[in-house]
């Protein structure tokens, strides 16, 4: 399965969903090689993020979107330097 669209960080769980389990890395990136991931400030290749992650196999959606958590660009989440505590 190919997912070629721009997706947004809060849908991918969603798409995750539509994998079959256990997955390795290199065929969940080839899913999304086609997909753009769209930042609160700017946007990257979804499949090029999922080649950068450390855990060789997925065993269900929540570990492909948790692990995929930990190379997210700050651009991801919001503007660099914020915070969302008290000034």
């Amino acid at each position: 399965m190919y997912v070629e669209s721009e997706l947004k960080l809060n849908t991918l769980y969603e798409q995750f969903e539509t994998l079959e389990y256990p997955l390795n890395r290199e065929t969940a990136a080839e899913s999304f090689e086609q997909s753009t991931l769209l930042m609160a400030d700017g946007q990257t290749n979804l499949g090029a993020l999922i080649e950068r992650t450390r855990t060789p196999t997925f065993d269900s959606p929540e570990d492909l979107f948790v692990e995929l958590q930990t190379v997210l660009p700050i651009e991801a989440v919001g503007e660099p330097g914020q915070s969302d505590g008290d000034a």
